[in-house]
């Protein structure tokens, strides 16, 4: 059983009659995993909850008319203009089986960290979020990684530094082990780098726009 449960009913509006869907406050959904998709929806308030509670890779227990399916969030439509959700798909799986999530990488206790603290050091992350494979129940919310170890500006986190909770494992086996998840640099640095370069950019176009000396000899007066 998941942690996570939202209650859904079964839907007959399609195509340009989900603006009415939308207009009472429901949110149209699919769930995909069976023989056939099934057309749902679910009260906007209700749902908006359980996926800031349960993120967009945790299992959800759903109640589909009465009937009970595990599943999770395999994609979240939003309004470029209004931000809402506009339409959820669920994709249908089984407590037993092993199935792929995406999970966020979310760096804790840089602050802590002597890059921080000390030197003043940013944190600049690569990897936002990496595929994982689990048990439904053992998929993580997100994938939390230590910054506190970090000091010197070659200091850097690698996938290889990623703790897995137990029973989850990384979908992609081709991946680097090496490859840089974040990494560190000097704002102060960096700031006055670029003031440097921007002053000679200025001192260039200052020299450019001088007029040049003429070199010839000034013409000799007629009589």
């Amino acid at each position: 059983m998941a942690e996570y449960k939202l209650t859904l009913e079964k839907r007959e509006l399609t195509g340009k009659h989900l603006a009415q869907l939308r207009a009472e406050g429901k949110i149209p959904s699919v769930v995909y995993g069976g023989k056939e998709p099934v057309l749902l929806a679910s009260e906007y308030v209700a749902t908006e909850k359980v996926l800031e509670k349960a993120g967009y890779h945790s299992p959800i227990d759903l109640d589909m008319a009465g009937k009970k399916h595990l599943a999770i969030v395999k994609d979240v439509h939003i309004d470029p203009v209004s931000r809402k959700i506009i339409n959820i798909e669920f994709q249908a799986i089984s407590a037993k089986e092993v199935v792929e999530a995406t999970a966020p990488v979310v760096l804790v206790n840089f602050e802590s960290s002597e890059a921080s603290k000390t030197y003043h050091y940013a944190v600049n992350q690569a990897i936002e979020e990496l595929d994982v494979k689990a048990k439904p129940a053992d998929l993580p919310k997100e994938l939390e990684v230590d910054a506190s170890a970090m000091k010197d500006l070659d200091d850097k986190i690698t996938v290889k530094d990623i703790v897995l909770p137990q029973g989850v494992e990384l979908a992609d086996k081709e991946l680097d082990p090496e490859q840089v998840v974040a990494s560190l640099y000097d704002p102060a640095a960096e700031a006055a780098a670029r003031e440097a370069e921007e002053q000679a950019a200025e001192a260039t176009e200052a020299s450019e726009a001088e007029p040049a000396e003429s070199t010839e000899a000034p013409a000799e007066p007629t009589e």
